[in-house]
């Protein structure tokens, strides 16, 4: 049996999706539909929204509704059942063409509108929206940038008073101790299938691990290090510095930094929080660890404490660098030190 042409292959879709590869990587990866199947698996966080529209009928009665980087539509329907009166669905990926197809499904077609392109290029039927409906978030919250063109479209098209889901964006360090998988993942370099590699390991060191935190491991007390309010915040907000300060739990050596965020829905008539917090139940967006280039040493009752610097990279604005400061001062030991890392 013969393979295919791309021609008959695309037959057999919906829609044409040549034209693909013109994307930047950010949209032609959301293109892929097990992204896709990922995020609506992920329970913790489609349930939340859900909840936040669904449960609030009285904040979305005949209001008119904007859904950025709607995907498959799912926020738009959640939206329409609530009893909105219009919701304009923006997407740029190609998966844009199927939330047509699944909004129409859903008998649907009269109350959501799929507009396929970026935020900023689009031109919506309508002045003013009373609701903004994202998720925008990426790893380590800021990753990947979507902030920026929720903050454009809050600023050209919600209605003063008006509301957006989620409204906040926090930020939470603490201090871990993983000093098994750490050392595993410093010593792969030293012999990989005989050959020396080890003039890597400090430059692997600089990216941060995403992924799945057991809570036990962390040694803390946590700290706030970014509070947005999302609602009047600025596109520059994003690029922050901020003190940390951790209260050690307990006598051993300290290894990295964890990362968490939350997202509040604080201004809906039944309040909602989505939490990726490691004390919570799993997230697609796990947890983001930065292995210290140096461990610490701590007893319990000990504060480690520095800044984290966070910016946008000058060379791909959905990558970021960070910088974090340690510092630890104690009648046993004094320490500094400054790591620099880049999420990527």
């Amino acid at each position: 049996m013969h393979l295919s042409s791309d021609e008959e292959y695309r037959k057999q879709l919906l829609t044409d999706l040549s034209g693909k590869e013109l994307h930047d990587y950010y949209y032609g990866s959301y293109s892929s539909f097990h992204i896709h199947e990922e995020m609506l698996k992920d329970a913790v966080r489609t349930r939340t929204y859900q909840r936040a529209i669904e449960d609030n009928p009285e904040d979305f009665k005949d209001k008119i509704v904007l859904d950025i980087g709607c995907g498959t539509g799912i926020l738009s329907i959640f939206a329409a059942r609530a009893g909105a009166k219009h919701v304009y669905a923006v997407e740029n990926a190609e998966i844009a063409i199927f939330a047509r197809e699944i909004i129409k499904k859903n008998g649907l077609e009269s109350k959501i509108t799929v507009l396929k392109g970026k935020m900023e290029d689009v031109v919506l039927p309508v002045e003013k929206v009373d609701i903004i409906i994202s998720e925008w978030m990426g790893y380590f919250l800021l990753y990947e940038s979507m902030l920026d063109c929720v903050l454009w479209a809050r600023d050209k098209y919600l209605n003063k008073g008006g509301k957006m889901l989620p409204d906040r964006a926090e930020i939470y360090v603490a201090a871990i101790e993983d000093g098994q998988y750490k050392e595993q993942k410093k010593r792969f370099w030293t012999d990989v299938y005989g050959v020396d590699m080890s003039c890597l390991t400090p430059t692997v060191m600089k990216e941060p691990l995403v992924d799945v935190v057991n809570s036990d491991m962390l040694m803390s007390s946590s700290c706030k290090i970014l509070d947005l309010d999302l609602v009047h915040c600025k596109k520059e907000d994003v690029n922050f510095s901020n003190n940390y300060s951790l209260k050690m739990n307990y006598n051993d050596r300290v290894h990295g930094l964890i990362a968490w965020f939350d997202t509040p829905f604080t201004r809906l008539t039944r309040p909602n929080l989505l939490s990726t917090s490691p004390y919570k139940k799993y997230t697609h967006w796990k947890q983001t660890v930065f292995y210290t280039e140096q461990d610490i040493d701590v007893r319990q009752g000990d504060t480690l404490f520095g800044s984290i610097a966070v910016r946008q990279s000058k060379t791909n604005f959905r990558e970021l660098d960070i910088k974090i400061s340690y510092h630890i001062d104690t009648p046993i030991q004094k320490k500094e030190f400054v790591n620099m890392y880049k999420l990527k």
